[in-house]
């Protein structure tokens, strides 16, 4: 459920995020001059960093492989977008470890889960190309960083270690600057399908089996195509279904082009769990 933090007093667009304990996740929210609530999760974080990030290396004319990593939850305005800009994507299973490791396949990496935990990789080819040009940046007098150089250091404040709010958040408010954007102009590059996440309690989570990132299930077998017929019922319909890692639960994501029609089908693939 996407909703306001309680006891905290909002005014109309004034950008705001959110740590978890441990700050290795970080989601944006604000309100609009409707005092709508927004929610920027880290799906829409990923989209920021990948554009602005081949936005400096074009003006850098620098060639490097730059890459999203997503699972099967990313929601498919994100997806579509990336698609329609140019920017490869790979989808691998639920897990930021996933997540990391097909990073790597890129020579920039770009991986952030929905929840907002993820970074960015480079590899040691894309350091160094990119410390290369930036000193030769630095070799001619300028009152300004060249796109090189501003790639650079934004390579610098990647923790690609592991998940860091702090380090996230600067990447995402630097971008935010340089394109000028607030929270709401950043909100309309990409409107978001309405979804629903349900779970069904079963016996025995052992007996869905899934397959292609989680996003197609191969036991039992009339399960997938139960769930590629519901959807098909509903414009810019998805879902999917997966066992629990942790409890015998079957989790249920659906989309759709509206809340309503989400939620409905949300509730029928998990009928059809049952």
């Amino acid at each position: 459920n996407q909703r306001e933090p309680p006891n905290h007093t909002f005014q109309a667009n004034q950008r705001c995020c959110s740590f978890d304990g441990d700050a290795d996740r970080i989601v944006y929210f604000f309100k609009d001059s409707s005092l709508v609530f927004h929610l920027l999760d880290g799906d829409k974080i990923a989209v920021l960093i990948a554009e602005f990030i081949m936005e400096l290396l074009q003006a850098a004319d620098l060639q490097l492989d730059v890459g999203v990593v997503q699972t099967a939850y990313a929601n498919g305005a994100a997806t579509n977008v990336l698609v329609e800009r140019n920017i490869p994507i790979a989808c691998t299973s639920t897990g930021v470890k996933h997540l990391h490791h097909k990073a790597k396949d890129f020579e920039i990496g770009v991986y952030f889960e929905a929840n907002g935990h993820g970074t960015v990789l480079y590899s040691d080819k894309a350091t160094k190309l990119i410390t290369d040009a930036k000193d030769a940046e630095a070799k001619v007098a300028s009152p300004v960083l060249g796109p090189a150089s501003q790639l650079y250091h934004y390579m610098l404040i990647s923790n690609q270690a592991v998940g860091d709010s702090c380090a996230d958040l600067c990447m995402v408010e630097l971008a935010l600057r340089k394109k000028q954007w607030s929270a709401e102009d950043w909100d309309r590059q990409c409107n978001f399908l309405p979804n629903r996440l349900l779970k069904v309690k079963v016996a025995d989570r052992r007996v869905i089996q899934t397959t292609n990132a989680e996003r197609q299930v191969t036991e039992p077998t009339t399960l997938q195509p139960a769930i590629d017929s519901l959807a098909a019922e509903y414009n810019q319909g998805r879902s999917f279904v997966r066992p629990s890692g942790t409890e015998d639960v079957v989790r249920v994501y659906a989309e759709a082009d509206t809340q309503v029609s989400a939620d409905q089908l949300a509730e029928r693939v998990a009928c059809a769990v049952f």
